[in-house]
């Protein structure tokens, strides 16, 4: 019906909807009649397929049970009557026919009248089927609901599709991919579903459903290789597709496709590309006379002149004997036959006159070659798609860093102008106070002006690291690397210190091993790096017990420096922010501590100048370590244990 009977795709588009939706309308009032028979009967007290007739009975409704009788009756009647035809048909168009249209003994395709062979091919297919049904009824079918002998049948249909929509979506399938996949997925429906039914109504030990076949717990036909959990069809529907499937692409892949079958993959997967050039892909030679007179041996002789003079009219000619005997005039009578003997009968039965010539090996290479170009063509597409995707990615990308870059500017000028103004407005501040009191107690000028010290010294500073790290990113730095003795730089770092800790209350522990290797860096530099990672840890510390420790460790290829504090502690999140260039983690304006936040960035730039690597570690509530290494040369020796050194705070 959706392909033999189907002359226009157009009609697929109502179909879509329209299909669902009858399924939909006949199936929707067995849902309340199935909640009153589980309501109203015990389980198993009454077969479900029953509860039509069985609840009008209960309920002593006899006329309306009756009714519902004939109903059944009549509808079961129909199923088996239809399907019964529908079967036959099958059989006869696409099993019995193709066989004896090819037997040279019978000669039918010498025959003008065929209607009484095809009438009792179909008789006798009907009676077969009736036969057939009925002693699988009475072998198989008492065990099982109707429902669930019709999922059996679903399955088993179930086992065409991978076939067929390979065949019309994959380029690369096989005919012998294909019988082996469909092979592969009956064998094993069979042995998970059909056998099972043998054995449940008694034609098979009960032993083959519960320990496999000769006892193998792994072969059971319900669990197959220990799978469990899902009922019997979907068990079943799992393993049958696996093996299907499996069967048909891996034959299809490891095989390779002769002529034909290329031709055939071009026309089914890109039908509708090449519909317009399918004379291409067909030679032969036919006569249209004959071809019409083979129509009419099953249509009728009217039916089928009617037919082509229709044809004739759709491709703009006005006599039938105009018709030019092509590939298309050949699908449109193949396509009538069909609807009346099947498909493979009819292509049997117009291979007799329209004898078909193999495509020559040019021929072929030539069809392959343009759709290879244009298959390459839209290949070049694809990746021009994908080149501008990726390209837009990047600009939006750019722009996303360059919005950030902005805003971070805006941060820093916002950062600096705030710190610049701070200690400027103190000195301005104070110095007008001496300037408006030149008889000012000599202890409060004194005073005074060590603020004004303070608050320059703290300015210069700022200035420093801002034209610092301009410098460091223009290249321009200055360096004087030598060979120097790391150890001295911390203990000169420490003593520069020392009043900043006795000040803020913090106690410095230092491990610094004997015989430490030289490294070769800038000594100023290392002291900035050194004064920037223990200002910082003094700012962040215990405020009630501050502890500040340095480790000097030799490695086998570098030293390293380990400063921690027991402070706050900083989030893992922002381990990578705080050695961003204008960037400080918290609120620019509230809870950050004094500085403009680029001591670390300028520390890490150093610390890489000479090879090494500057990096936290740390957790909130856990006190942070800063570390950093640097390269040691050739020649070094094996330091002695470090002495344990301690400097409190001064009360």
């Amino acid at each position: 019906i959706s392909v033999v009977e189907n002359v226009n795709e157009n009609h697929v588009s109502k179909a879509i909807w329209l299909f669902p939706a009858y399924l939909l309308a006949i199936n929707i009032f067995v849902l309340p009649i199935t909640f009153a028979g589980l309501m109203q009967f015990a389980p198993g007290q009454v077969d479900a397929d029953t509860f039509v007739l069985s609840l009008p009975m209960v309920h002593r409704r006899e006329a309306l049970a009756l009714l519902v009788f004939i109903g059944g009756l009549s509808a079961a009647t129909g199923m088996v009557i239809v399907e019964t035809i529908a079967l036959s048909t099958m059989i006869c168009n696409d099993l019995v026919m193709p066989v004896l249209l090819r037997s040279r003994r019978l000669a039918l395709s010498r025959r003008t009248d065929l209607s009484g062979l095809l009438l009792g091919i179909r008789r006798g297919a009907i009676v077969l089927l009736m036969m057939l049904g009925y002693a699988y009824y009475r072998a198989a079918g008492e065990a099982y609901a109707l429902v669930s002998i019709g999922l059996v049948s679903f399955a088993a249909v179930a086992q065409f599709a991978p076939a067929m929509l390979g065949g019309m979506y994959w380029r690369q399938g096989t005919r012998a991919g294909a019988l082996t996949g469909l092979s592969l997925g009956f064998i094993v429906w069979a042995y998970t579903l059909l056998l099972p039914s043998f054995a449940k109504s008694g034609w098979l030990p009960i032993s083959f459903i519960q320990h496999g076949p000769f006892g193998i717990e792994l072969l059971k036909p319900l669990q197959l290789f220990g799978l469990t959990g899902l009922d019997d069809i979907s068990h079943s529907m799992f393993w049958s597709m696996l093996a299907n499937v499996g069967g048909y692409v891996g034959v299809s892949l490891l095989g390779s496709q002769n002529i034909r079958e290329h031709a055939q993959a071009l026309l089914f997967v890109d039908v509708f590309k090449m519909a317009s050039r399918s004379s291409s892909l067909w030679r032969g030679s036919a006569s249209v006379q004959e071809v019409m007179t083979l129509i009419g041996r099953f249509l009728g002789p009217v039916r089928a002149e009617e037919a082509f003079a229709g044809y004739a009219a759709q491709c703009g000619v006005k006599t039938i004997a105009a018709l030019e005997p092509d590939a298309a005039l050949v699908h449109f009578a193949e396509n009538l036959l069909a609807g009346t003997i099947g498909a493979a009968s009819a292509r049997v039965m117009l291979a007799s006159v329209a004898k078909e010539e193999p495509l020559g090996m040019d021929e072929v290479l030539n069809i392959l070659d343009e759709a290879s170009q244009v298959i390459a063509y839209s290949h070049q597409l694809e990746q021009k798609s994908r080149e501008l995707e990726a390209a837009t990615a990047e600009l939006r990308a750019a722009n996303e860093r360059l919005k950030e870059l902005d805003r971070m500017k805006d941060d820093f000028i916002s950062t600096v102008t705030h710190e610049l103004r701070t200690p400027l407005t103190s000195i301005r501040a104070f110095s007008e106070i001496l300037h408006d009191n030149p008889a000012m107690d000599a202890d409060k000028r004194a005073q005074f002006i060590l603020i004004i010290v303070k608050e320059s010294e703290r300015l210069t500073r700022m200035i420093n690291q801002v034209l610092d790290l301009a410098k460091l990113e223009s290249g321009s730095a200055e360096w004087h690397a030598v060979e120097l003795d790391l150890k001295d730089v911390i203990e000169d770092a420490v003593s520069t210190t020392s009043q900043l800790l006795r000040e803020n209350g913090v106690a410095l522990t230092l491990e610094l091993p004997r015989g430490v290797p030289p490294v070769h860096a800038d000594r100023d530099r290392l002291m900035q790096v050194m004064l920037n990672l223990i200002s910082n840890a003094v700012k962040f510390c215990d405020r009630r017990a501050g502890r500040i420790g340095i480790v000097l460790r030799v490695l086998p290829e570098a030293l390293q420096v380990d400063v921690r504090d027991n402070g706050i502690g900083i989030a893992a999140s922002d381990h990578e922010i705080i050695f961003e260039k204008f960037r400080q983690v918290g609120d620019t304006l509230t809870d950050k501590p004094q500085g403009t936040g680029l001591g670390l960035p300028i520390s890490r730039q150093i610390i890489a100048h000479f090879g090494g690597t500057l990096w936290v570690r740390s957790a909130l509530g856990q006190g942070a370590t800063f570390s950093f290494t640097l390269p040691l040369g050739p020649a070094r020796t094996t330091p002695e244990p470090a002495p344990l050194q301690e400097t409190e705070a001064s009360s």
